[in-house]
Protein backbone atom coordinates (compact mmCIF):
# COMPACT_ATOMS: atom_id res chain seq x y z
CA UNK A 1 0.00 0.00 0.00
CA UNK A 2 1.30 3.46 -0.89
CA UNK A 3 0.49 6.75 0.77
CA UNK A 4 -2.26 8.96 -0.63
CA UNK A 5 0.30 11.54 -1.75
CA UNK A 6 1.78 8.93 -4.11
CA UNK A 7 -1.70 8.20 -5.44
CA UNK A 8 -2.13 11.90 -6.20
CA UNK A 9 1.21 11.85 -8.09
CA UNK A 10 0.07 8.83 -10.11
CA UNK A 11 -3.24 10.48 -11.06
CA UNK A 12 -1.68 13.84 -11.93
CA UNK A 13 1.03 12.27 -14.10
CA UNK A 14 -1.50 10.07 -15.85
CA UNK A 15 -3.74 13.06 -16.50
CA UNK A 16 -0.75 14.83 -18.08
CA UNK A 17 -0.46 12.01 -20.60
CA UNK A 18 2.42 9.98 -19.13
CA UNK A 19 2.41 6.23 -19.75
CA UNK A 20 2.47 3.66 -16.96
CA UNK A 21 6.13 2.93 -17.69
CA UNK A 22 6.96 6.63 -17.46
CA UNK A 23 5.03 6.98 -14.20
CA UNK A 24 6.90 3.99 -12.77
CA UNK A 25 10.23 5.57 -13.67
CA UNK A 26 9.26 8.94 -12.16
CA UNK A 27 7.72 7.59 -8.94
CA UNK A 28 9.87 4.52 -8.38
CA UNK A 29 6.81 2.26 -8.11
CA UNK A 30 6.17 -1.14 -9.66
CA UNK A 31 3.98 -1.14 -12.78
CA UNK A 32 1.46 -3.42 -11.08
CA UNK A 33 1.07 -0.89 -8.25
CA UNK A 34 0.60 2.00 -10.67
CA UNK A 35 -1.91 0.05 -12.74
CA UNK A 36 -3.85 -1.01 -9.62
CA UNK A 37 -4.37 2.53 -8.33
CA UNK A 38 -5.20 3.91 -11.77
CA UNK A 39 -7.94 1.32 -12.11
CA UNK A 40 -9.17 1.59 -8.52
CA UNK A 41 -9.40 5.37 -8.49
CA UNK A 42 -9.47 5.43 -4.70
CA UNK A 43 -7.15 6.63 -1.97
CA UNK A 44 -5.74 3.81 0.21
CA UNK A 45 -7.14 3.86 3.72
CA UNK A 46 -5.00 2.97 6.67
CA UNK A 47 -4.77 3.78 10.34
CA UNK A 48 -1.96 6.02 11.51
CA UNK A 49 -1.17 5.97 15.18
CA UNK A 50 0.09 9.30 16.44
CA UNK A 51 3.24 9.07 18.47
CA UNK A 52 4.42 11.82 20.74
CA UNK A 53 8.14 12.55 20.64
CA UNK A 54 10.08 12.24 23.90
CA UNK A 55 11.80 15.49 22.95
CA UNK A 56 8.59 17.53 22.68
CA UNK A 57 8.66 18.84 26.30
CA UNK A 58 12.13 20.31 25.55
CA UNK A 59 11.27 22.07 22.24
CA UNK A 60 10.89 25.51 23.78
CA UNK A 61 14.04 25.09 25.87
CA UNK A 62 16.09 24.04 22.83
CA UNK A 63 14.72 26.99 20.86
CA UNK A 64 15.90 29.38 23.58
CA UNK A 65 19.36 27.80 23.59
CA UNK A 66 19.73 28.12 19.83
CA UNK A 67 18.63 31.76 19.96
CA UNK A 68 21.43 32.64 22.35
CA UNK A 69 24.20 30.44 20.86
CA UNK A 70 24.66 28.44 17.66
CA UNK A 71 25.06 25.16 19.53
CA UNK A 72 25.72 21.92 17.67
CA UNK A 73 23.32 19.02 18.07
CA UNK A 74 25.78 17.14 20.30
CA UNK A 75 25.91 20.05 22.77
CA UNK A 76 22.12 20.42 22.71
CA UNK A 77 21.84 16.70 23.48
CA UNK A 78 24.14 17.12 26.51
CA UNK A 79 22.17 20.09 27.83
CA UNK A 80 18.85 18.31 27.32
CA UNK A 81 20.17 15.21 29.11
CA UNK A 82 21.06 17.35 32.11
CA UNK A 83 17.43 18.52 32.19
CA UNK A 84 16.11 14.95 32.25
CA UNK A 85 15.88 13.97 28.58
CA UNK A 86 16.36 10.19 28.11
CA UNK A 87 15.75 9.85 24.37
CA UNK A 88 18.19 9.21 21.53
CA UNK A 89 20.76 11.55 20.07
CA UNK A 90 19.34 11.08 16.54
CA UNK A 91 16.01 12.59 17.61
CA UNK A 92 17.80 15.69 18.92
CA UNK A 93 19.92 15.86 15.79
CA UNK A 94 16.90 15.82 13.47
CA UNK A 95 15.07 18.44 15.50
CA UNK A 96 18.08 20.80 15.73
CA UNK A 97 18.61 20.44 11.98
CA UNK A 98 14.98 21.37 11.32
CA UNK A 99 15.11 24.40 13.65
CA UNK A 100 18.31 25.69 12.11
CA UNK A 101 16.97 25.09 8.62
CA UNK A 102 13.93 27.22 9.34
CA UNK A 103 16.02 29.91 10.99
CA UNK A 104 18.76 30.12 8.36
CA UNK A 105 16.73 29.70 5.16
CA UNK A 106 17.37 32.96 3.31
CA UNK A 107 17.94 32.09 -0.37
CA UNK A 108 15.56 30.56 -2.91
CA UNK A 109 15.27 29.92 -6.63
CA UNK A 110 12.45 31.18 -8.83
CA UNK A 111 10.75 28.33 -10.67
CA UNK A 112 8.07 28.08 -13.32
CA UNK A 113 5.52 25.28 -13.60
CA UNK A 114 4.01 23.48 -16.57
CA UNK A 115 0.50 24.41 -17.74
CA UNK A 116 -2.19 23.07 -15.42
CA UNK A 117 0.31 21.62 -12.98
CA UNK A 118 0.05 23.99 -10.00
CA UNK A 119 -2.02 26.76 -8.46
CA UNK A 120 -1.34 28.75 -5.29
CA UNK A 121 -3.88 29.88 -2.70
CA UNK A 122 -3.73 32.53 0.00
CA UNK A 123 -5.96 34.74 2.15
CA UNK A 124 -5.62 38.46 2.79
CA UNK A 125 -7.50 40.99 4.90
CA UNK A 126 -8.86 44.30 3.63
CA UNK A 127 -9.96 47.08 6.00
CA UNK A 128 -13.20 49.01 5.45
CA UNK A 129 -14.51 52.10 7.24
CA UNK A 130 -18.31 52.09 7.10
CA UNK A 131 -20.57 55.18 7.25
CA UNK A 132 -20.73 55.12 11.06
CA UNK A 133 -16.95 55.42 11.23
CA UNK A 134 -16.42 51.86 12.49
CA UNK A 135 -13.62 49.86 10.89
CA UNK A 136 -14.47 46.31 9.80
CA UNK A 137 -12.41 43.60 8.12
CA UNK A 138 -13.26 41.78 4.90
CA UNK A 139 -11.18 38.81 3.80
CA UNK A 140 -10.14 37.87 0.29
CA UNK A 141 -9.62 34.37 -1.11
CA UNK A 142 -7.11 34.29 -3.99
CA UNK A 143 -6.18 31.38 -6.28
CA UNK A 144 -3.51 31.96 -8.94
CA UNK A 145 -2.62 29.52 -11.73
CA UNK A 146 1.15 29.03 -11.79
CA UNK A 147 1.71 29.01 -15.55
CA UNK A 148 -0.55 31.79 -16.82
CA UNK A 149 -0.94 33.81 -13.58
CA UNK A 150 -4.70 34.01 -14.23
CA UNK A 151 -6.38 34.43 -10.84
CA UNK A 152 -9.71 34.06 -9.08
CA UNK A 153 -10.61 36.46 -6.24
CA UNK A 154 -13.58 36.36 -3.85
CA UNK A 155 -14.47 38.58 -0.89
CA UNK A 156 -15.68 36.70 2.21
CA UNK A 157 -16.71 37.71 5.73
CA UNK A 158 -14.96 34.82 7.49
CA UNK A 159 -13.04 31.76 6.40
CA UNK A 160 -14.88 28.74 7.78
CA UNK A 161 -14.22 25.33 6.25
CA UNK A 162 -17.51 25.55 4.34
CA UNK A 163 -16.68 28.97 2.89
CA UNK A 164 -13.09 27.90 2.12
CA UNK A 165 -14.28 24.86 0.15
CA UNK A 166 -16.97 26.88 -1.65
CA UNK A 167 -14.31 29.35 -2.78
CA UNK A 168 -12.34 26.46 -4.28
CA UNK A 169 -15.43 25.21 -6.10
CA UNK A 170 -16.12 28.71 -7.45
CA UNK A 171 -12.50 29.04 -8.58
CA UNK A 172 -12.60 25.70 -10.42
CA UNK A 173 -15.76 26.82 -12.18
CA UNK A 174 -14.18 30.19 -13.02
CA UNK A 175 -11.11 28.51 -14.57
CA UNK A 176 -13.10 25.68 -16.15
CA UNK A 177 -10.91 22.97 -14.60
CA UNK A 178 -8.83 21.77 -11.66
CA UNK A 179 -5.03 22.15 -11.35
CA UNK A 180 -2.92 19.09 -10.56
CA UNK A 181 -1.72 20.45 -7.21
CA UNK A 182 -2.40 23.50 -5.06
CA UNK A 183 0.22 25.11 -2.83
CA UNK A 184 -0.83 26.57 0.53
CA UNK A 185 0.68 28.43 3.40
CA UNK A 186 -0.01 26.69 6.70
CA UNK A 187 -3.71 27.61 6.82
CA UNK A 188 -5.62 25.96 9.65
CA UNK A 189 -8.25 24.72 7.20
CA UNK A 190 -5.55 22.78 5.32
CA UNK A 191 -2.68 21.84 7.66
CA UNK A 192 -3.03 20.32 11.12
CA UNK A 193 0.69 20.15 11.87
CA UNK A 194 4.09 19.37 10.39
CA UNK A 195 5.54 16.01 11.36
CA UNK A 196 9.04 14.65 10.76
CA UNK A 197 9.31 14.33 7.00
CA UNK A 198 5.62 14.83 6.21
CA UNK A 199 2.57 17.02 6.78
CA UNK A 200 -0.66 16.09 8.57
CA UNK A 201 -3.52 17.58 6.54
CA UNK A 202 -7.01 18.36 7.77
CA UNK A 203 -9.08 15.20 7.17
CA UNK A 204 -12.11 17.11 5.87
CA UNK A 205 -10.03 19.08 3.39
CA UNK A 206 -8.11 15.97 2.32
CA UNK A 207 -11.45 14.34 1.45
CA UNK A 208 -12.39 17.46 -0.53
CA UNK A 209 -9.07 17.31 -2.43
CA UNK A 210 -9.60 13.61 -3.18
CA UNK A 211 -13.03 14.36 -4.66
CA UNK A 212 -11.64 17.00 -7.04
CA UNK A 213 -8.43 15.03 -7.69
CA UNK A 214 -5.84 17.66 -6.81
CA UNK A 215 -2.88 17.29 -4.50
CA UNK A 216 -2.58 19.79 -1.61
CA UNK A 217 0.99 20.88 -0.89
CA UNK A 218 2.02 22.82 2.24
CA UNK A 219 4.85 25.33 2.35
CA UNK A 220 7.48 24.85 5.05
CA UNK A 221 6.67 26.92 8.16
CA UNK A 222 7.64 30.60 7.98
CA UNK A 223 8.45 30.40 4.26
CA UNK A 224 6.11 32.81 2.43
CA UNK A 225 8.53 33.09 -0.50
CA UNK A 226 7.60 29.52 -1.53
CA UNK A 227 4.26 30.83 -2.85
CA UNK A 228 5.39 34.10 -4.38
CA UNK A 229 3.03 33.71 -7.35
CA UNK A 230 0.07 34.43 -5.05
CA UNK A 231 1.82 36.83 -2.65
CA UNK A 232 2.57 39.41 -5.34
CA UNK A 233 -0.99 39.63 -6.75
CA UNK A 234 -2.29 40.64 -3.31
CA UNK A 235 -0.35 43.90 -3.56
CA UNK A 236 -1.49 44.25 -7.18
CA UNK A 237 -5.16 43.98 -6.12
CA UNK A 238 -4.69 46.46 -3.28
CA UNK A 239 -3.15 49.09 -5.56
CA UNK A 240 -5.02 48.59 -8.83
CA UNK A 241 -8.50 47.67 -7.61
CA UNK A 242 -8.99 48.31 -3.90
CA UNK A 243 -7.34 51.70 -3.42
CA UNK A 244 -10.05 54.32 -3.96
CA UNK A 245 -12.80 51.71 -4.37
CA UNK A 246 -16.21 52.70 -2.93
CA UNK A 247 -17.39 49.66 -0.99
CA UNK A 248 -21.15 49.18 -0.59
CA UNK A 249 -21.65 45.49 0.24
CA UNK A 250 -19.97 42.12 -0.22
CA UNK A 251 -22.16 40.99 -3.13
CA UNK A 252 -21.45 44.12 -5.17
CA UNK A 253 -17.73 43.93 -4.34
CA UNK A 254 -17.55 40.38 -5.76
CA UNK A 255 -19.35 41.46 -8.93
CA UNK A 256 -16.94 44.37 -9.38
CA UNK A 257 -13.80 42.32 -8.71
CA UNK A 258 -14.86 39.63 -11.22
CA UNK A 259 -15.51 42.27 -13.87
CA UNK A 260 -12.08 43.74 -13.13
CA UNK A 261 -10.43 40.30 -13.35
CA UNK A 262 -11.95 39.62 -16.78
CA UNK A 263 -11.27 43.05 -18.26
CA UNK A 264 -8.12 44.42 -16.59
CA UNK A 265 -6.15 41.66 -14.88
CA UNK A 266 -6.83 39.11 -17.64
CA UNK A 267 -5.39 41.41 -20.32
CA UNK A 268 -2.32 42.64 -18.43
CA UNK A 269 1.25 41.88 -19.48
CA UNK A 270 2.78 39.96 -16.61
CA UNK A 271 6.15 41.16 -15.33
CA UNK A 272 7.71 37.68 -15.14
CA UNK A 273 6.89 35.89 -18.40
CA UNK A 274 6.33 39.16 -20.31
CA UNK A 275 3.23 37.80 -22.02
CA UNK A 276 -0.47 38.58 -21.80
CA UNK A 277 -2.15 36.58 -19.07
CA UNK A 278 -5.11 35.76 -21.31
CA UNK A 279 -2.90 34.27 -24.02
CA UNK A 280 -1.06 32.09 -21.51
CA UNK A 281 -4.38 30.96 -20.01
CA UNK A 282 -5.56 29.71 -23.42
CA UNK A 283 -2.56 27.37 -23.36
CA UNK A 284 -3.11 26.34 -19.75
CA UNK A 285 -6.88 25.74 -19.73
CA UNK A 286 -6.82 22.47 -21.78
CA UNK A 287 -4.27 21.07 -19.30
CA UNK A 288 -6.54 21.50 -16.28
CA UNK A 289 -8.32 18.45 -14.89
CA UNK A 290 -12.02 17.89 -15.38
CA UNK A 291 -14.50 19.07 -12.74
CA UNK A 292 -16.50 16.11 -11.32
CA UNK A 293 -20.15 15.93 -12.35
CA UNK A 294 -21.22 15.52 -8.73
CA UNK A 295 -20.30 18.61 -6.66
CA UNK A 296 -18.84 18.10 -3.22
CA UNK A 297 -21.21 18.75 -0.30
CA UNK A 298 -19.49 21.54 1.62
CA UNK A 299 -22.09 21.80 4.39
CA UNK A 300 -20.91 21.81 7.99
CA UNK A 301 -21.73 18.37 9.38
CA UNK A 302 -22.46 17.35 12.99
CA UNK A 303 -24.07 14.26 14.52
CA UNK A 304 -26.84 14.43 17.12
CA UNK A 305 -29.01 11.90 18.97
CA UNK A 306 -32.80 12.34 18.84
CA UNK A 307 -34.20 12.57 22.38
CA UNK A 308 -37.53 11.15 23.61
CA UNK A 309 -39.21 14.49 23.00
CA UNK A 310 -38.30 14.18 19.28
CA UNK A 311 -35.83 17.08 19.49
CA UNK A 312 -32.17 17.58 18.59
CA UNK A 313 -29.99 20.40 19.92
CA UNK A 314 -27.93 22.76 17.78
CA UNK A 315 -26.34 26.09 18.72
CA UNK A 316 -28.45 26.53 21.85
CA UNK A 317 -31.81 25.79 20.16
CA UNK A 318 -33.89 22.63 19.68
CA UNK A 319 -35.35 21.36 16.42
CA UNK A 320 -38.06 18.71 16.04
CA UNK A 321 -37.41 15.48 14.12
CA UNK A 322 -40.02 12.91 12.92
CA UNK A 323 -40.96 10.78 15.94
CA UNK A 324 -40.00 7.50 14.26
CA UNK A 325 -36.31 8.42 14.66
CA UNK A 326 -36.33 8.80 18.47
CA UNK A 327 -33.20 7.25 19.95
CA UNK A 328 -31.34 7.22 16.63
CA UNK A 329 -28.35 9.31 15.59
CA UNK A 330 -29.02 11.77 12.77
CA UNK A 331 -26.70 13.93 10.67
CA UNK A 332 -27.14 17.70 10.70
CA UNK A 333 -25.93 19.63 7.64
CA UNK A 334 -25.62 23.38 8.12
CA UNK A 335 -25.14 25.84 5.28
CA UNK A 336 -26.36 29.28 4.15
CA UNK A 337 -28.60 29.72 7.20
CA UNK A 338 -30.43 26.40 6.78
CA UNK A 339 -30.33 23.24 8.88
CA UNK A 340 -31.03 19.96 7.07
CA UNK A 341 -31.45 16.76 9.09
CA UNK A 342 -30.60 13.38 7.52
CA UNK A 343 -30.81 9.75 8.56
CA UNK A 344 -28.42 7.77 6.34
CA UNK A 345 -29.08 9.26 2.88
CA UNK A 346 -32.68 10.28 3.61
CA UNK A 347 -33.45 13.95 4.27
CA UNK A 348 -35.95 14.08 7.12
CA UNK A 349 -36.68 17.79 7.57
CA UNK A 350 -35.26 21.26 6.80
CA UNK A 351 -35.32 24.37 9.00
CA UNK A 352 -34.12 27.93 8.71
CA UNK A 353 -31.67 28.45 11.58
CA UNK A 354 -33.17 30.76 14.19
CA UNK A 355 -31.31 33.44 16.10
CA UNK A 356 -30.97 33.54 19.86
CA UNK A 357 -30.92 30.71 22.39
CA UNK A 358 -33.50 28.47 24.03
CA UNK A 359 -35.93 28.31 21.10
CA UNK A 360 -37.85 25.19 20.07
CA UNK A 361 -38.50 25.00 16.33
CA UNK A 362 -40.97 22.60 14.74
CA UNK A 363 -43.24 22.02 11.76
CA UNK A 364 -46.94 21.46 12.61
CA UNK A 365 -47.13 18.30 10.52
CA UNK A 366 -44.54 16.61 12.74
CA UNK A 367 -46.76 17.07 15.81
CA UNK A 368 -49.87 15.89 13.93
CA UNK A 369 -48.03 12.79 12.72
CA UNK A 370 -47.16 11.84 16.31
CA UNK A 371 -50.74 12.45 17.58
CA UNK A 372 -52.25 10.20 14.90
CA UNK A 373 -49.73 7.38 15.26
CA UNK A 374 -51.82 4.61 16.89
CA UNK A 375 -48.81 2.37 17.36
CA UNK A 376 -47.11 5.03 19.46
CA UNK A 377 -50.26 5.43 21.61
CA UNK A 378 -50.40 1.71 22.28
CA UNK A 379 -46.75 1.72 23.33
CA UNK A 380 -47.36 4.55 25.81
CA UNK A 381 -50.60 3.41 27.49
CA UNK A 382 -50.79 -0.38 27.22
CA UNK A 383 -50.89 -2.48 30.48
CA UNK A 384 -47.93 -4.84 30.63
CA UNK A 385 -48.81 -8.56 31.09
CA UNK A 386 -49.42 -9.49 34.79
CA UNK A 387 -49.98 -5.90 35.91
CA UNK A 388 -52.48 -5.63 38.88
CA UNK A 389 -53.11 -9.38 39.03
CA UNK A 390 -53.89 -9.33 42.80
CA UNK A 391 -56.89 -6.96 42.44
CA UNK A 392 -58.58 -8.18 39.27
CA UNK A 393 -60.78 -10.77 41.05
CA UNK A 394 -62.12 -8.25 43.58
CA UNK A 395 -63.06 -5.76 40.92
CA UNK A 396 -64.66 -8.43 38.79
CA UNK A 397 -67.00 -9.58 41.63
CA UNK A 398 -67.86 -6.03 42.59
CA UNK A 399 -66.27 -6.45 46.04
CA UNK A 400 -64.36 -3.23 46.38
CA UNK A 401 -64.30 -3.21 50.25
CA UNK A 402 -64.20 -5.92 52.92
CA UNK A 403 -67.65 -6.63 54.54
CA UNK A 404 -67.92 -5.91 58.32
CA UNK A 405 -70.76 -6.17 60.92
CA UNK A 406 -72.80 -2.98 61.36
CA UNK A 407 -73.72 -1.76 64.92
CA UNK A 408 -75.75 1.21 66.17
CA UNK A 409 -73.94 4.18 67.72
CA UNK A 410 -75.41 3.45 71.18
CA UNK A 411 -73.35 0.30 71.41
CA UNK A 412 -70.14 2.29 70.98
CA UNK A 413 -71.26 4.87 73.59
CA UNK A 414 -71.95 2.13 76.09
CA UNK A 415 -68.45 0.78 75.68
CA UNK A 416 -66.81 4.17 76.30
CA UNK A 417 -69.12 5.02 79.24
CA UNK A 418 -71.44 7.49 77.52
CA UNK A 419 -75.26 7.46 77.92
CA UNK A 420 -76.55 9.73 75.20
CA UNK A 421 -75.84 10.17 71.55
CA UNK A 422 -74.56 13.63 70.63
CA UNK A 423 -76.82 15.59 68.35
Amino acid sequence: MVRWEKCMDIWVLHRQGHSIRSICRMTGLNWRTVDKYLKAGEIPKYKVESRKSDLEPYYRMIGDWLKTENYKASRVYELASLQGYRGSYETVKRYVSRVKGERDRVAYLRYETHPGFQAQVDLADFKIVITTGVEITLYVFIMVLGFSRHMYVEFIERCTMTVFQDCHKNAFGFFGGVPGEILYDNLKNVVIKHLVGRVQFNATFADFAMHYRFKPVACPPYSPWCKGKVERPIDYIRERFWRGYSFSDQLQANKDIHHWLNTVAFNRIHGTHRQQVGERFLVEKPCLGEIPNRPYDTSEKVTRKVYKDCLVSFDGNRYRVPHKYVGKKVLLKIKAGFLRIFYDDKELVTYRIVEGKGNMVSHPWLIDALKHDLEQRERKYRVPPGKGKATRGLLKDGLRYEKVQRRPVSEYLRVVGGTTCPK
